[in-house]
């Protein structure tokens, strides 16, 4: 199951890497829209912005509709949710980290400026 969540977050990660599909999954927030209506704002090829959906549709970001000949795009927001609780994981598993370093950081310093404190002759260096 593991191998699987980590393939997962892979697609997504690399689906919203690219500021072209970005940009799509920001039209396609506002509702779902057809492949044309997608492709209009971009100066690339309507195969370009193809080959852009079909990697968001394996990431799970969005889902096709097609009736005729029109195929109708909507954004899919589950992978999104995936991603954000992994990334909320991360930051807290490195938020205690550095907490608890920042604490013992802290308390060598004190003990530093206290052992200074109380003796009257600076410490002597080895070589």
């Amino acid at each position: 199951m593991r191998a699987l969540d980590d393939t997962r977050l892979d697609q997504t990660l690399l689906a919203l890497a690219d500021p072209t599909r970005r940009a799509i999954l920001r039209q396609l927030a506002s509702g779902a829209a057809r492949v044309t209506d997608l492709a209009a704002p971009f100066d690339v090829s309507l195969n370009a912005i193809s080959k852009h959906i079909k990697l968001l549709e394996r990431a799970g970001l969005v889902r096709r509709q097609v009736i005729g000949r029109v195929h109708r795009i909507a954004i899919d927001p589950a992978p999104l949710d995936a991603v954000a609780a992994w990334i909320e994981t991360q930051r807290a598993f490195w938020s205690s980290r550095l907490d608890n370093l920042e604490r013992l950081l802290i308390r060598r310093r004190s003990g530093v400026s206290s052992a200074k404190a109380g003796s009257r002759t600076p410490p002597t260096r080895r070589r």
